[in-house]
């Protein structure tokens, strides 16, 4: 601010210097005598002050009306969203306040399905419906919401191909992104662009075109949709095919909420990750700085600062020297602060814990630990002391709400709107088994059997997954023809091995019995001569 008033004083001042108020021009001095006093004629001199207060008054003008626009934008609350691997196994129950402290998380990834294109689905390996039905994707979001929680979708990631490259139909990409929008109810989105995605101008241009018609449709819905970007970046900041992704999409009419720097594997050793860290994110705010000022010349070095946001590799990176530490995530925690910075993500919520249990295993690279020393999700609370939400700002009327109300308006289970068994404090349940207790879906931990799911009690075996939805149907499973096996009769006496059909479902005894329904084996399968040979939905393969 003291430059640019300074700059335009400069172009006023020579007006009021001294030599040009005289009556006639100054002539130059002589060596040999003393220089003549100078004489100023009054109305000069008025003119001179007049014109110096002016100036003055100009300059206070400009710097106030910087000062005023700097302050009239408050910086948002930076959020925290850690990044969930959501296909790995074991699946990580980011619904579980228990296992993730963070209020909202980064759900990927979203990516194309290897037979059809334009379709999305989980890592390639599950549709939506699918995920629904074997993640449970659908209710642990609900849960996350219900607990004033929500869920950002990230699309693409390093491996498998995003949406844009394999769906050429800008059309069709925009009704495949729309699915999954509409699905889980979203109102922040984000893009993981990497590898050879950051080479495709064609894919690039696509998916730009498809986030501004879909900003666009949401608009005239009355909502609103925040998309991120996320980029990699090296210790100098962002190559230039990232930078393009960021300008084809601005170009575009995307309204960007942000870019998001991928800050590990920079290709090491780097002794102190905190510190290149804090590097590349000061080289990517000067080059966005650039960039935005081509789209909003009034932009300031803070608002391109509450735009940007980093995410980093906890614990050991794929490159070997390189190992994200706990002081390294308090260091990034107090510069991204310090800068208020719009987001704070990291890779990922499966990987907060340390690699071996007593002593620490240092350098592993696991998907399911971080290969450094840690307590348990301490990362996670380093980072969650950011909390702001991801939707902050955003006017939409229905973005992020809950797509059910099953846990108020349902308090009494219906076997034909439940989508696995209800739970029978006579049965036994072994490790994996899923089933429904006043609106809510639980997953055994461990063998149970009387220990009532909604109790909730501390070490209870059961884990909570979400709400039964809207629209959920009772679990179905597979009939035999008549004739596949006899039909059982109460008349005949059955020894061990025998194989009969009861209401279309295989049972084989167990040992001799007479009299004893194969039906009711669902009570109390440890009493029952049967044993079923068909498994049902909840229920583990070989339990």
């Amino acid at each position: 601010m003291t430059s640019e008033f300074d700059a335009f004083a400069d172009t006023l001042w020579p007006m009021a210097t001294a030599s040009e108020l005289t009556d006639a021009p100054a002539a130059a001095p002589d060596d040999d005598e003393p220089e003549a006093p100078r004489q100023l004629s009054l109305p000069r001199v008025m003119f001179s002050i007049l014109l110096v207060a002016a100036v003055f008054a100009v300059g206070f003008v400009a710097v106030r009306r910087t000062l005023t626009a700097t302050a009239a934008v408050a910086p948002a609350s930076t959020w925290f969203a850690p990044y969930v691997d959501a296909t790995l196994t074991p699946i990580a129950q980011f619904q579980d306040p228990g296992l993730n402290v963070a209020r909202q998380v980064a759900l990927g990834f979203i990516v194309a399905d290897p037979q059809q294109g334009c379709q999305p689905s989980w890592g390639g390996y599950y549709n939506l419906d699918a995920a629904s039905s074997t993640l449970n994707m659908d209710s642990r979001i609900a849960q996350m919401r219900a607990q004033g929680g929500d869920v950002v979708v990230s699309f693409g990631g390093q491996a498998n191909s995003e949406l844009a490259l394999t769906c050429s139909d800008p059309v069709a990409l925009q009704k495949a992104y729309a699915s999954v929008i509409n699905r889980y109810h979203l109102s922040t989105v984000d893009f993981d662009i990497e590898g050879a995605a950051l080479a495709d101008t064609a894919s690039i241009q696509r998916r730009a075109v498809a986030l501004a018609a879909l900003q666009k449709s949401e608009r005239a819905q009355g909502k609103n949709l925040a998309v991120w970007l996320t980029l990699p970046v090296a210790t100098n900041g962002l190559a230039n095919n990232a930078l393009s992704v960021v300008t084809t999409t601005l170009g575009a009419g995307v309204v960007l909420s942000g870019v998001n720097v991928m800050a590990m594997d920079f290709g090491g050793p780097e002794p102190d990750m905190g510190a290149t860290v804090r590097s590349a994110l000061a080289a990517a705010h000067d080059q966005l700085y650039a960039t935005y000022r081509r789209y909003d010349t009034a932009i300031t070095s803070g608002e391109v600062w509450n735009r940007m946001g980093v995410t980093v590799m906890i614990g050991q990176n794929d490159t070997a020297e390189e190992i994200f530490t706990v002081a390294n995530a308090q260091a990034v925690t107090a510069y991204a602060k310090a800068q208020h910075l719009g987001r704070v993500s990291m890779w990922s919520l499966n990987r907060d814990q340390q690699c071996g249990t007593a002593f620490a295993e240092i350098g592993v690279h696991s998907n399911t630990c971080s290969g450094t020393e840690q307590q348990n999700l301490q990362f996670s609370k380093v980072f969650a002391a950011f909390t702001g939400s991801a939707a902050q700002g955003l006017t939409s009327s229905g973005a992020g709400s809950s797509t059910s109300s099953a846990t108020s308006t349902q308090p009494v289970d219906n076997p034909a709107t439940s989508p696995y068994p209800i739970w029978q404090a006579t049965r036994p349940y072994v490790k994996g088994y899923k089933v429904v207790r006043l609106g809510e879906i639980y997953e055994a931990q461990w063998y149970t059997q009387g220990d009532d799911p909604a109790a909730q009690e501390a070490n209870s075996p059961w884990q909570l997954i979400g709400p039964v939805l809207p629209g959920d149907q009772a679990p179905t499973t597979t009939t035999l023809a008549p004739g596949t096996y006899p039909v059982w009769s109460p008349v005949t006496a059955y020894t061990e091995g025998q194989q009969v059909l009861y209401d279309g479902l295989p049972y084989q005894a167990k040992w001799y019995n007479q009299a004893t329904s194969p039906g009711a084996e669902d009570a109390n399968p440890s009493t029952s001569p049967w044993q079923p040979l068909f498994t049902v939905p909840g229920e583990p393969t070989g339990s």
